[in-house]
């Protein structure tokens, strides 16, 4: 028998994205999933952003919705896939975290709060393999030893990997990290050097490249005041970056007019 999971899968009567019934297989509205994430270290800690669209299928379902989630004060867990699940996973996190620091009056070593994550995901594979329950996410925090930003990213199965300078997830993702990997080899300043300023105009730009070329990836709209989330987390814990900030920085370094 060939070692293709997929195909093993296959084989034994599950299909990916359908339910089947007495053998007959059900095609459903498609589930809603979130799309493109990115996170990066910069020079006074780590970053982490999201476009707001959600999307079933071909359909916009919402372009609000918020994929960067405050897990406690001093992490936060960024979704593409499904929202359901990533939502209901970022309550089960931050009330664990909180029950374990009023318990036992100390927080969780950030091992354990990663590892916590991975076995939610892997208690999610009966739902991600059957479509409807996806959800790859970046958890991304200050390790409170050493005081230096750390950022996890995971596959669907809950396997996880640390990362060294910077993650990308989701529909739109291949692209903005081929130009993350461009920056770092070849501008003489790598992201992890950048101030705060230039590092949220580098994620908004990445964003708006990934919603030219990803039609599940929403861009800015200034009109309906549609900005993506954008939070960083340093020694003083995480702080989303406030929307006046964003659309000032929007439309001096990234709206800029052809010439």
């Amino acid at each position: 028998m060939s070692g293709d999971f997929l195909n093993l899968l296959k084989k034994s009567d599950y299909t990916l994205g359908e339910t089947r019934l007495s053998g007959n297989p059900i095609h459903n509205i498609p589930p809603t999933s979130a799309t493109t994430i990115l996170s990066f270290k910069y020079r006074d800690g780590v970053l982490v952003a999201g476009d707001r669209r959600a999307t079933a299928g071909m359909t916009v379902m919402h372009d609000r919705a918020d994929k960067v989630i405050d897990i406690d004060r001093h992490s936060v867990m960024a979704i593409a896939g499904s929202p359901a699940t990533a939502f209901e996973m970022a309550r089960v996190l931050a009330h664990s975290f909180k029950y374990y620091r009023r318990s036992q009056l100390q927080d969780l070593s950030l091992e354990g709060k990663v590892r916590a994550l991975s076995r939610l995901l892997k208690e999610n594979i009966p739902m991600a393999l059957q479509g409807v329950g996806a959800v790859v996410p970046i958890y991304a925090a200050i390790d409170p030893k050493t005081k230096e930003g750390r950022i996890y990213f995971y596959d669907m199965l809950g396997a996880e990997f640390e990362v060294v300078d910077f993650a990308t997830t989701g529909s739109g993702s291949p692209g903005i990290r081929g130009v993350l990997h461009y920056h770092n080899r070849w501008n003489t300043q790598t992201v992890s050097k950048l101030p705060e300023e230039d590092a949220v105009v580098l994620a908004m730009r990445l964003l708006e490249t990934a919603a030219e070329f990803d039609v599940a990836t929403g861009g800015v709209k200034e009109k309906a005041q549609v900005f993506p989330i954008i939070k960083t987390i340093d020694g003083e814990g995480v702080r989303e970056i406030p929307f006046d900030r964003l659309t000032a920085l929007y439309s001096e370094k990234v709206d800029i007019p052809h010439v």
